[in-house]
């Protein structure tokens, strides 16, 4: 059996008398690109939160590996090989391309109080090989000509990548994915694309929502589907596409 790299257990979240979450036991094998669809409000972005620390469950149990991180800070998890991206970009608009990415490492010596001040080399030399490192993920996110523009003069599309590009920095061994293709144009949804096969490939293990069928089915394996706040599918893109239950949570229409 395949290790689990990521897993909920009995996950419940209330948001007054409304149930977002309801039970929920999900588990991402190490090593796969797993789906996650449903309706619009079926709790796919509150199980999202809920797993990175944005909010805490009411009820149940998130595990990372062997580790428990129920309600553990989004930093926190960052350290520990757990990254998210959201669906709206929200980079340092102001600031480079460059810069976005260079911002990212945690516990940087320069930040602290006194770094600055009295590790004045120790800073010098960890903020050049920060540079080099954010230099080469921007190569191999196809963004190295945007390096020195301004995050928020860039295409919507090109800040995807700038958000898959910042959690890179931090070398996760899991990353969560909300909604990557959505408002990408074709061609930069296929260099992502390109991009989380060629990550996969080297061991990442991705968990992403997606509402463009095309992409799930192409590319996603498995498929977890909720509605209503409960897991109603596990399984690969062809028992998705015959199955009833999830056939009738999208309205009957084709998956």
């Amino acid at each position: 059996m395949a290790e689990a790299a990521l897993a909920t257990n009995g996950l419940t979240h209330d948001f007054g008398a409304f149930r977002a979450l309801d039970d929920v036991s999900i588990t991402v094998q190490r090593g796969t690109i797993t789906g996650l669809i449903g309706p619009n409000g079926a709790g796919k972005s509150t199980l999202f939160h809920a797993i990175t620390g944005g909010l805490r469950p009411d009820a149940g149990q998130v595990t990372l590996g062997d580790q428990t991180i129920t309600g553990l800070s989004p930093d926190r998890l960052f350290a520990r090989g757990l990254a998210h991206t959201f669906q709206i970009p929200k980079p340092f608009a102001r600031m480079t391309v460059l810069e976005n990415l260079m911002l990212a490492p945690l516990a940087q010596t320069g930040e602290r109080l006194f770094g600055s001040f009295l590790r004045r080399g120790a800073v010098r030399a960890q903020e050049r090989a920060i540079r080099d490192r954010a230099l080469e993920v921007l190569d191999f996110m196809t963004l190295a000509h945007l390096a020195d523009h301004p995050a928020g003069k860039i295409s919507g599309g090109q800040m995807k990548l700038v958000e898959l590009a910042r959690v890179l920095m931090g070398d996760p061994e899991v990353i969560l994915l909300d909604e990557p293709a959505a408002g990408v144009n074709p061609s930069l949804t296929g260099t992502l694309i390109e991009k989380i096969e060629e990550l996969n490939r080297r061991g990442k293990t991705f968990f992403i929502i997606e509402h463009d069928m095309d992409f799930v089915m192409r590319h996603c394996d498995p498929i977890i589907a909720l509605a209503q706040g409960q897991v109603i599918f596990e399984g690969t893109a062809q028992q998705a596409q015959n199955d009833p239950q999830l056939l009738e949570a999208y309205l009957g229409a084709p998956v």
